[in-house]
């Protein structure tokens, strides 16, 4: 499904998918968060399971593409990322079957709800470990990282978002990775959960295929831009989040304040 934009609607899909790499190279997560309500209130796309459906398919691409760098320089434990991927990506299909059949308002609201909650993981400090002082054994243990994936996979497919906040903690807690192999792994799982819910949406034509190329391209010129600010503003790190996390929160709560509506035939 297309919806016929405005060279103005154009110009400013380019420009969100451009906010949102911008954030993922200087942040390095949570952008893709901003991804939804950017589609939603800034280029104005109104239908809820479109924008979500597109949004998914743009974030699994950018997801690919930044895995890419990160297989080249062994930060990436394919074993895991394949093992969590796996039962995460039954969950995601999962997932977004109940997010297509739920009211779109609803699912926005619950959507800001955990936006709020990104926001506040975002804020707590990053155990940054370097894997190269550590010659540690990772114990894949099915029997934690087959749950673990599974239900990341589900609320990643439900809300139509790539899940890098909740996967990081998964491959951590499953695996016992260091942080660094724990980031590189999780984009395996962030594409192919965004890449099963935008397939799941595409079936229903819930996918806007020239929106997605549209954010793509904005999205790697961001992320590249991103990318080389974060290297001059690494001592600023923490200011950074504060700043992301703060207008995370502003959009969120403009979110429920919208959608709150969906809840009073509830």
């Amino acid at each position: 499904m297309s919806m016929d934009l405005t060279p103005l609607q154009v110009v400013l899909a380019i420009l969100s998918g451009g906010v949102v790499g911008f954030a993922l190279g200087l942040i390095g997560g949570g952008g893709s968060i901003l991804a939804v309500p950017l589609l939603l209130y800034v280029v104005g796309l109104h239908n809820a399971h479109l924008v979500i459906g597109t949004t998914a398919l743009a974030v699994a691409v950018n997801a690919y593409l930044n895995l890419i760098p990160h297989a080249r320089v062994g930060n990436v434990r394919w074993k895991a990322a394949i093992a969590f991927a796996i039962p995460g990506a039954i969950g995601a299909y999962i997932g977004s079957t109940l997010g297509k059949d739920m009211d779109g308002k609803a699912l926005l609201f619950l959507f800001a709800i955990l936006m709020l909650v990104v926001a506040v993981l975002m804020l707590k400090p990053k155990k940054n470990t370097d894997s190269s002082d550590i010659e540690q054994q990772i114990q894949v243990k099915m029997g934690k990282v087959i749950p673990a994936g599974l239900i990341v996979g589900i609320v990643s497919g439900f809300f139509g978002i790539g899940g890098g906040f909740l996967i990081v903690p998964g491959l951590l807690f499953s695996t016992g990775m260091p942080m660094i192999w724990a980031i590189g792994s999780s984009l395996f799982s962030v594409g192919t959960f965004g890449l099963t819910t935008a397939v799941n949406y595409a079936m229903s034509g819930l996918v806007d295929w020239l929106v997605v190329l549209e954010y793509v391209g904005g999205g790697i010129v961001g992320g590249v831009l991103g990318a080389m600010l974060a290297t001059r503003l690494s001592k600023s790190k923490r200011l950074l989040n504060y700043v992301f996390s703060s207008i995370i929160i502003v959009v969120a709560i403009y979110m429920l304040y919208v959608n709150f509506s969906a809840f009073h035939h509830l």
